[in-house]
């Protein structure tokens, strides 16, 4: 399965790829996710300015199986929304990794080592 080494992920299913010198982070679902999922049909993103919290949910996908809760990774304000990917949902089918969901501007930039790293990740989904 494809896991870039570069991104960080969730418990959840989410990676995460953080611009310190911004603190900001881009989100996506993992791989493993869509997979479960099979064929995106829609996603419901967040409003801009929505303030959150770590591992509360933020959005929500829906496949031709099952419809579930995207989680925020980490705690703050979402900034952007990719809503040319909430137009055309499925391509997330053809490669979650290619489109960031939206984007957290993050209250705490160290709270990113409560991520793991590709080989974590990898372990934690049994691969």
């Amino acid at each position: 399965m494809l896991l870039p080494d570069h991104l960080q992920y969730t418990a959840s299913h989410e990676w995460v790829q953080i611009d310190e010198q911004k603190g900001i982070a881009a989100v996506g679902i993992t791989a493993h996710a869509q997979e479960a999922l099979g064929d995106i049909v829609f996603l419901e993103l967040p409003t801009i300015g929505k303030t959150v919290n770590a591992e509360e949910p933020i959005a929500v996908i829906e496949s031709v199986k099952a419809a579930s809760d995207i989680y925020a990774p980490l705690s703050g304000e979402v900034v952007e929304v990719n809503d040319a990917l909430a137009q055309a949902p499925e391509t997330l089918s053809d490669d979650p990794y290619a489109a960031w969901l939206f984007k957290l501007k993050l209250s705490d930039t160290a709270a990113s080592n409560t991520l793991m790293d590709a080989a974590a990740y990898r372990e934690s989904i049994g691969g």
